[in-house]
């Protein structure tokens, strides 16, 4: 399919994208290279500039954007994972892709108010790729002691505590792949030689073996598939849970995003994937308009998190929704406790409305949450984290 430029497209960063696909000698280039420059590109990408904005004013909103309560049920649990641990100094609480920093002041908030013992104790560290959105944070969390950092910069095995992120894995980029006569063929882009730049999807062999060893990793036999399956690869994961793993000496790693499992997310019947755009809270398809203006997304495949994960020396904790997650941390107890509250109206559904959405497994309740961990002795693995003190769902 050709895909025209659209008016609303950022026009810089199409040329960048057109140049970058010139330059190779197949003149062409994976989607997860084009999705990496729609996305984060320093300049012109979408989380450099368009996700300043993000929430109900902007194309999407998370947990985050409901209020308190998300960051405030998150950190009673990040309280206890440094009760487990026997409460070591500093105890670190690392937050891969912080997006507005409002997450990061909802439980820096919760523990400096309500966690007197344990928020001396902290060592909160941002990872944050985008520039624009580190600035945001650093303006939003002045007076908290807060420092920011690359993965890279963090030293091997020097993190005692927990690693933990909200939809991040989700914008990880993606190949994408379809099947044809029973075998795996790569989908890429390139432009279509003419005065206005358009955008082209080609198949061909995959660009590295790890695209097929994946299917391995994950158990899924492809050749049961019918020709024309199509659906992405989150290969950018697997390199970045490596990282977290070499980092954490002991402690924990708590992943929130929507996903499934392998055997849910590769279903037969889901024949197109699951790659969504996000562009003023409407969602579509087509990762070929609104260049640069527009948020791509992928589900997440928890399977693999975990298969990789154990490779890593990440031991799997437990696995279970946002909605259970946060009712075994107290969601519940809040939203009985609006019966007492003695405020307007309006307010008073506003905040049901929000502890609702929460929970609702129909949206963000349904969102999966992975707990992994390492370097835990006997008696810290048998404790149960109160998150994950219901039966495992997946």
């Amino acid at each position: 399919m050709v895909y025209p430029l659209e008016t609303n497209s950022n026009l810089a960063l199409c040329q960048v994208i057109a140049d970058r696909i010139t330059e190779t000698s197949q003149r062409r280039i994976t989607f997860a290279d084009f999705m990496d420059l729609v996305l984060y590109h320093p300049e012109h990408g979408y989380y450099s500039k368009k996700a300043v904005s993000l929430g109900k004013q902007g194309d999407f909103f998370t947990s985050v954007h409901l209020g308190a309560d998300f960051g405030e049920l998150l950190a009673i649990q990040f309280a206890q994972m440094w009760e487990i641990l026997g409460r070591p100094v500093p105890f670190s609480l690392v937050e891969m892709g912080a997006g507005q920093g409002l997450l990061a002041l909802d439980i820096l908030h919760f523990l400096r108010e309500r966690c007197l013992d344990f928020f001396p104790d902290l060592d909160y560290i941002i990872v944050e790729k985008s520039s624009a959105l580190r600035q945001q944070q650093q303006q939003r969390l002045q007076g908290f002691p807060v420092r920011w950092c690359n993965i890279e910069e963090l030293p091997s095995q020097s993190i005692t505590g927990c690693f933990f992120s909200n939809e991040l894995v989700d914008a990880l980029p993606v190949h994408q792949f379809v099947l044809e006569q029973g075998q795996l063929q790569e989908i890429y882009v390139t432009t279509k030689q003419n005065l206005n730049i358009e955008f082209l999807e080609v198949i061909g062999d995959p660009s590295v073996p790890q695209l097929e060893q994946y299917f391995d990793l994950i158990d899924i036999d492809l050749k049961t598939y019918p020709d024309g399956y199509r659906s992405e690869v989150n290969l950018a994961a697997l390199p970045w849970l490596s990282q977290v793993a070499d980092r954490l000496q002991r402690g924990y790693l708590l992943t929130i995003d929507y996903g499934y499992s392998a055997s849910h997310y590769y279903n037969p019947r889901r024949t197109q994937g699951t790659l969504q755009c996000y562009y003023q809270h409407r969602h579509h398809n087509n990762p070929y308009v609104n260049i640069g203006q527009q948020d791509i997304t992928a589900h997440v495949d928890f399977t693999a998190l975990e298969k990789w994960g154990e490779r890593c020396g990440l031991n799997k904790v437990g696995f279970t929704q946002q909605g259970l997650f946060l009712m075994m941390l107290g969601l519940g107890d809040r939203i009985a406790a609006l019966s007492h509250t003695k405020q307007p109206l309006s307010d008073l559904l506003h905040r049901r409305d929000a502890l609702h959405q929460l929970a609702d497994p129909l949206g963000l309740g349904g969102f999966g949450v992975l707990v992994q961990s390492k370097g835990l002795n006997a008696t810290e693995t048998q404790q149960v984290l109160k998150g994950l003190s219901v039966p495992e769902k997946i």
